[in-house]
Parts: structure tokens; C-alpha cells; sequence
């Protein structure tokens, strides 16, 4: 038996996959002032043209970046921040799995980069990249407050301050170490954020 033909639905699934992969990677390396729709067609596999035709530009291929890893993380990293179960040991899993994602999607290289092009920037990249950031934190708080509330995390700082430094470390670590000592890393410096 040959292969089954992909429906034109599942190849432009894998070709948006495939642009949105390197667009990653682009800004990652490069930033997003010095990427260039070219290198990342290229770099895909595709033509401008296909590029096009899915994103109109760099700016709403970026967008589309930053969407998709905020989905994609919260799809293989986030899930245990809906859970109720022990608040310390859901952040703890959380530290473990966003140094995994990091090392696997250049996640956090691509956020940080976003983050300080810009960072006093209201225009769409801005805002997004700063909302995504905003909802992390957010959810993440909750877990301290409720950790607090139930003792197993210690009182401390305000819990969105506690939030924003835990994310902080995540993103930091995530950016400054590798596998296989990333998650480990990454666990340590989220126990010393929570007081744990």
C-alpha cells in the first residue's frame, strides 16, 4: 500500500507549522527588526509566496508567533495552572516543563527578544507580547494565593510581585542554561522564588 495523499487542509497546517517554527528561530537569533519573511521561507522550506499567502506580513506573522506559543505552551507546559490539586507542586511542574518547551521552541529567547524591542511600543506586537506575559502571571498568582491559603507555600512578597518573579526566573533560566541541567536549574530558582 502507498502512502495516503495529505488533504490541501493538513499540508497548509504543516507548512504554517513549519513557518511559524522558523520564524522562531529567526527572532530568536536575530530579533525581529532583523528578520527578514526571505530567510524565514527559506529557512521553512517554502516560497515567499507560501509565506505569503498565509501571512500577509512580518508583522501579522509575528503576531502569529507569539499566539502560537502561548497556545503551545499552555497546551504542554500550563494545563497543571488549571488544576487544584497542591499550588507548590503545580508551579514546581510547571518550572520543570517551561525549561523542556524553552529548550524545544526557543520560547523564551523569542519572548525576551519581543519583550525589549517592544517594550514601550502600544502598537499590536507590544500589546501583544505584554498580554501574553500579563496572563501567565496571572494564573500563576493564583496558584500562590491559593498555596498560601492552604500552607503549602509560605507567605511572603504579594503574591502578583511573587508571580512576576517566578516567571522572571523561569524565562531567565530557561535562556541561560542547558539541557540536561535546564529543568533542574529552573526548579531550584522557582522553589527560591516561592520560599520554598
Amino acid at each position: 500500500m502507498g502512502k495516503e495523499r495529505r488533504t490541501q487542509a493538513d499540508r497548509r497546517t504543516a507548512s504554517r507549522g513549519a513557518i511559524l517554527a522558523a520564524a522562531a528561530r529567526g527572532i530568536a537569533q536575530r530579533g525581529y527588526s532583523r528578520l527578514t519573511l526571505e530567510n524565514v521561507a527559506r529557512e521553512a522550506g517554502y516560497t515567499r509566496g507560501a509565506l505569503y499567502h498565509q501571512f500577509p506580513g512580518k508583522e501579522a506573522l509575528t503576531l502569529a508567533v507569539v499566539e502560537w506559543i502561548g497556545q503551545t505552551w499552555m497546551t504542554e507546559v500550563g494545563r497543571p495552572l488549571e488544576e487544584t490539586g497542591d499550588a507548590a507542586q503545580v508551579l514546581l511542574e510547571v518550572a520543570r516543563q517551561h525549561a523542556v518547551f524553552c529548550r524545544n521552541h526557543n520560547a523564551a529567547t523569542v519572548m525576551q527578544m519581543l519583550a525589549i524591542e517592544f517594550k514601550h511600543d502600544d502598537q499590536a506586537l507590544g500589546r501583544a507580547t505584554a498580554d501574553l506575559t500579563e496572563e501567565l502571571i496571572s494564573r500563576c498568582r493564583e496558584q500562590v494565593l491559593t498555596g498560601r491559603r492552604r500552607g503549602t507555600i509560605p507567605p511572603g512578597p504579594p503574591a502578583t510581585d511573587t508571580a512576576r518573579a517566578y516567571i522572571s526566573v523561569l524565562e531567565a533560566v530557561a535562556v541561560d542554561s542547558r539541557e540536561p541541567h535546564d529543568a533542574v536549574l529552573t526548579e531550584r530558582a522557582a522553589r527560591g522564588v516561592l520560599g520554598l
